[in-house]
């Protein structure tokens, strides 16, 4: 059987979008009821479904449960089995069936309705027993599947998608969950490595941190930045306090203007007064402000602008940041 693939890829994606566009008039009481619900349960929200939309009922689940509302997955047939054991009164049941009214589904029903929980349906038929033993319905219908042979969940699945998506952002802006509470949940990736990180956990510090005095020698200074592997040399007055900093770009530049530049004091060749941080600052802003200045080394100071660490671009590309 021949096709033009490009003309029936369009036509699939128009059917999914149009999908989508035809639940916004559905964003009503219910939906509303539904946040509502979800948000003030003192247990979790258990998603169930199978097939298909199963796979969807797990997504939201997971979203849910990254978002700061405990959750887990309930596989509809499997809690008949047994699994029926990890639901509580407390908890709220989301069922996502395009048809509610498998076998399945006429047998857990009852037994969600005896253990106390409140249901809230996903569904494409609204009449159906799921929709008849809900708390709440959500009408997930859709005019076609993407398929030909109206057999593969297609547009369905997409719709209880976009559905699910649209609750899980609902609820995760009313609680208040940040980017900081995201990271917590994901401290693995590189987002939570992104937004965990603190200045502190990175920065150079000891021998690995060379600070100098304003009277030391250029060439005195190279042989501790070299014994370091750094950088830089951070440069500080008599009281301690940081007053510049020595790179490799300081370096440079004077050398081709002064052959006796490793002879003079680092005060007179140095960068005065230079952006630095402090060792609470988040990593992520500290890459900020390197690639804003673009700079490659920021000194690291506590209140009284005292050297207690260094940080190089080097350090942020070991920490997976950059």
């Amino acid at each position: 059987m021949k096709i033009n693939i490009l003309k029936r890829g369009r036509e699939v994606l128009e059917i999914e979008a149009s999908a989508i566009r035809d639940l916004k008039g559905r964003i009503n009481h219910n939906f509303k009821q539904a946040v509502n619900l979800i948000l003030k349960t003192k247990g979790r929200v258990v998603v169930s479904g199978m097939g298909k939309t199963g796979i969807i009922a797990q997504k939201f689940s997971a979203t849910l449960a990254s978002t700061g509302t405990p959750s887990l997955f309930l596989h509809t047939a499997e809690a008949i089995h047994g699994d029926l054991g990890k639901v509580t009164s407390l908890d709220v049941v989301v069922i996502l069936s395009n048809s509610g009214s498998t076998e399945e589904m006429r047998k857990l029903l009852p037994l969600l309705k005896k253990i106390g929980c409140k249901v809230i349906a996903l569904t494409g038929n609204t009449k159906s027993i799921l929709g008849k033993y809900s708390d709440v319905v959500l009408d997930v219908s859709v005019k076609k599947e993407a398929c030909p042979l109206g057999l593969a969940p297609t547009a369905s699945t997409t719709a209880s998608l976009a559905m699910s998506d649209a609750l899980a952002v609902c609820l995760l802006e009313l609680k208040g969950f940040k980017e900081k509470d995201f990271a917590f949940f994901h401290p693995g990736g590189a987002l939570g490595r992104r937004l965990l990180l603190s200045v502190s956990d990175i920065m150079r510090t000891g021998r690995n941190n060379p600070i100098v005095k304003e009277n030391e020698k250029v060439s005195a200074v190279l042989l501790k930045i070299t014994q370091a592997r750094a950088g830089s040399a951070t440069v500080v007055d008599k009281s301690g306090k940081l007053t510049g900093i020595f790179t490799d770009g300081d370096l440079r530049r004077n050398l081709k203007t002064d052959a006796r530049m490793p002879f003079r004091d680092i005060r007179e060749v140095m960068t005065k007064n230079p952006s630095v941080i402090t060792e609470d600052m988040l990593a992520a802003e500290a890459m900020r402000i390197l690639q804003d200045k673009r700079i490659d080394e920021l000194p690291v100071v506590d209140g009284k602008r005292r050297p207690v660490g260094l940080l190089d671009v080097q350090d942020l590309l070991k920490a997976g940041l950059v």
